[in-house]
């Protein structure tokens, strides 16, 4: 498959470093008019000096009453991918209600008030487009430590099939992409430890973690006319994982 982009307008978050990065680099390199956002200017500097056609937002989606004002003057937008996220740990016992406010707002909220704006702009053009959000395997199965990132991911999935649900009548197809630990900075703390790479990988019929380039390829094919009857899903990118009754 040659996708392809030309023409179109696309809006990434978390665009700053790891998934996002790559895949703002893909876009441009398939023809899509990419606008960059993250909440670390430098990160959108140096991306800027890879890719000098993007363009850059900063903004921190954390705080949700500063998105509407961040996205004014964006213009319209065919492709969105909600990629940026955070990942706190703890165990159940301890969580605390500040990391669960933050996990919802960066992980949930974030994603739906960016939705809401830039899916009304393509229900008033009557374009339709595709929306892509950014989940976790975390979300399908429990994972120790992680129960905050988990919750909140599991939140998104379930955002996800109701936007598809409601957006699908104006041609917006929505789905999600649910990848095992990839090797990003965010996850470094998983990917960095031998052990925890091993109990890993130790359920993954595939036998190793994502490769970054792995989740982007799935995300493009979504974005991508090549997916045209595929909306509601949430796609497992885990080498097998889920299929694993022992996981």
């Amino acid at each position: 498959m040659n996708v392809r982009f030309d023409g179109k307008r696309a809006l990434v978050t978390g665009a700053g470093k790891g998934i996002g990065r790559e895949l703002v680099k893909k876009l441009v390199e398939c023809g899509a008019e990419t606008i960059a956002l993250s909440r670390t200017q430098s990160d959108l500097d140096s991306l800027k000096q890879e890719c000098p056609s993007i363009i850059p937002i900063q903004c921190d989606l954390a705080d949700a009453d500063s998105i509407p004002n961040a996205l004014r003057d964006c213009g319209p937008i065919d492709l969105l991918v909600n990629n940026a996220g955070i990942a706190l740990t703890d165990q159940f016992i301890d969580a605390k209600p500040a990391d669960f406010d933050k996990s919802m707002a960066i992980n949930v909220k974030a994603p739906i008030v960016i939705s809401q704006i830039i899916a009304e702009g393509m229900i008033k053009r009557k374009t339709g487009g595709s929306i892509v959000n950014v989940s976790s395997k975390a979300s399908l199965r429990g994972m120790q430590n992680y129960l905050l990132y988990a919750a909140s991911k599991a939140a998104l999935d379930s955002v996800t099939r109701t936007m598809s649900l409601e957006l699908g009548p104006h041609n917006i197809r929505v789905n999600s992409v649910n990848p095992t630990v990839a090797k990003t900075d965010m996850s470094k703390a998983v990917w960095d430890n031998p052990a925890n790479t091993k109990m890993l990988t130790s359920v993954i019929p595939l036998g190793r973690l994502a490769e970054i380039s792995e989740v982007v390829s799935v995300i493009l094919f979504l974005l991508s006319d090549f997916s045209s009857m595929v909306t509601g899903s949430c796609v497992p990118i885990d080498g097998g994982c889920i299929a694993n009754l022992m996981t």
